[in-house]
């Protein structure tokens, strides 16, 4: 058994092309495809692993673009349908310095929203794989995607196939979180590694947690999730907001009731966008490796890191980029 699985819904993401520039103000947009889900696709392929995303799109030149966006990764593209009527897109201002970035979603009535009962058949797609990954976004989109998202979290684990869940919750999505709470309850009654933050804890599980600074907060964090959603391996990203510019950054990994803290990050932020999903696309890329648990974090934590530099949702560094940050050559200086 080989290779990833990942599924999700990618999106057309179009930013004001002046940087910092304002949705209502935009003369032109940057153009890109990203999601949640493809965002790792594109990652864990970049680090040179064999990648399979699952999606549907609609059958036009933005369906066809999307898929050639991840083609070009070396991300495969076989088991996407092609139907519907519209690619889900949403708008991204960026933040700076005290304004905050936002985020519009249109991505009503989209291609992957509107899939049928039967149309993936994951005994099929998940043949022959090791690890499938999924998300709290692409369940939120409509029933039938709840459904589809525990079905193959299911069979997978049936299968003896890996599952991570990255406990993504997005508001404006869900009803409320306790909505949110049955579905990824049902997804995680099957996955063996968790993704997570304070954030989400306390939307989806209405959850404080006590302790003097965030790192304190969240490993008592990780102590409840443990108790509340038995899976053996959590892993968190920690974040402090000195601004919409500046963040402080840390990883922490719960591994069968042992607590592991990555070292801190500070980084100026270029986008942070589709940080998170580099940081679960390292994790998974080091375990699967067969890397140990300190070196697997501190891995995740320099590529979560390292995509704050990068413009747009994509993490494309390399193997060896991430590990020179690791690695603690954080200076900047030209490389000739």
């Amino acid at each position: 058994m080989k290779g990833f699985v990942t599924f999700g819904e990618i999106m057309l993401r179009l930013t004001p092309a002046i940087k910092g520039g304002k949705l209502s103000m935009a003369p032109e947009f940057s153009v890109g495809y990203a999601g949640a889900e493809s965002n790792v696709a594109v990652s864990l392929a970049c680090l040179g692993n064999q990648v399979d995303f699952v999606t549907k799109v609609p059958d036009n030149p933005i369906g066809n673009a999307a898929l050639m966006s991840l083609k070009q990764f070396g991300v495969s593209t076989e088991n996407v349908l092609v139907g519907g009527k519209r690619m889900g897109t949403y708008f991204i201002e960026l933040g700076s310095s005290i304004r905050p970035s936002k985020v519009i979603y249109d991505r009503e009535h989209s291609a992957i929203s509107q899939v049928k009962s039967g149309e993936f058949d994951w005994k099929s797609i998940l043949k022959d794989k090791k690890w499938l990954h999924l998300s709290g976004i692409t369940p939120a989109l409509s029933p039938q995607c709840a459904k589809e998202t525990i079905w193959a979290a299911k069979t997978a684990k049936e299968m003896g196939i890996k599952v991570s869940f990255d406990l993504n919750f997005r508001r404006s999505l869900w009803q409320n979180g306790k909505a949110a709470r049955e579905v990824f309850n049902s997804i995680m009654a099957s996955s063996d590694t968790v993704f997570a933050n304070l954030g989400a804890l306390a939307d989806v599980y209405d959850l404080e947690f006590s302790g003097n600074n965030v790192v304190e907060r969240t490993k008592e964090a990780m102590k409840v999730a443990n108790g509340l959603f038995n899976v053996n391996h959590l892993v968190f990203t920690i974040r402090e907001h000195d601004s919409a510019s500046q963040n402080k950054l840390m990883g922490m990994l719960w591994s069968n009731a042992e607590i592991t803290t990555s070292k801190p990050y500070s980084v100026q932020i270029e986008d942070r966008f589709g940080t998170g999903d580099a940081f679960a696309a390292a994790y998974l890329h080091a375990i699967d490796k067969g890397w140990n648990t300190d070196t697997s974090i501190e891995f995740a934590t320099a590529a979560f890191a390292l995509k704050h530099t990068l413009k747009g949702d994509l993490h494309t560094s390399t193997e060896e980029e991430i590990r020179s940050i690791m690695n603690g050559n954080l200076s900047g200086h030209v490389i000739r």
